[in-house]
């Protein structure tokens, strides 16, 4: 497979100088945002399958799963635990999948905004947490769009777990890895990464055939 997908190209060479006083303001400030009815719904159907699969069973959030390759190769992965994959595009969703699922694997179209904060007011604990290939919006002044610059970050590490990102932007993870420490007191292990076996979803495997390096974090959050 061949590909020629760009690499990331930013003005920022660094961690962004505005992180740690972004996480502060968001860490003093909640985020207050009233959550939109159809999250409510689709978090409600989402609970119903975990609890209708093996109740108490661990959950995996694969967070932006998009096409769901992740969602499938996570379910295989860990029989044991049930994973559900969000993505706020119904296109995404709905294109390709096996019939039937896999019996412990769902997908729900939900804004992983509200999503996040429904599981914590629920007081979901997660077993793990992904994300892949995040859009890293690397422009300087897009920092407030990365997650670990939104104001629902402090909510997405509540939720504890094992979160994995990977990124081909060297920047986004160590960004991340700051503000994990910064707000979680926690150390997160980050660097280049090759994949082995087939890799979790079509921006890694074109990333991949473009030559790209990649970068994972990994953080127990408890």
């Amino acid at each position: 497979m061949k590909a020629s997908s760009r690499g990331i190209s930013s003005a920022q060479q660094a961690p962004h100088r505005d992180l740690q006083a972004l996480l502060r303001r968001h860490a003093e400030h909640p985020f207050q945002k009233p959550v939109l009815d159809y999250n409510r719904q689709a978090f409600a159907a989402a609970m119903a399958a975990w609890q209708g699969w093996r109740a108490g069973a661990p959950l995996v959030l694969d967070a932006g799963c998009g096409v769901g390759w992740s969602t499938l190769q996570l379910a295989e992965k860990f029989p044991e635990s049930f994973v559900l994959g969000v993505d706020q595009s119904l296109d995404r969703l709905q294109r390709g999948k096996p019939h039937p699922l896999p019996s412990n694997a769902a997908f729900v179209r939900a804004d992983l905004v509200d999503f996040w904060r429904l599981l914590h007011s629920a007081g979901v604990t997660l077993q793990r947490h992904y994300l892949l290939y995040p859009n890293p919006w690397p422009k300087i002044g897009h920092l407030g769009r990365r997650w670990h610059g939104h104001a629902v970050f402090p909510t997405l590490l509540a939720l504890g777990g094992r979160l994995e990102c990977r990124s081909n932007w060297e920047i986004y993870v160590a960004e991340l890895a700051l503000a994990i420490e910064s707000l979680d007191g926690k150390v997160a292990e980050h660097g280049a990464y090759l994949p082995a076996g087939v890799p979790l979803t079509p921006f890694e495997a074109k990333y991949l055939a473009s030559g790209q390096m990649l970068y994972r974090l990994v953080a127990e959050l408890g």
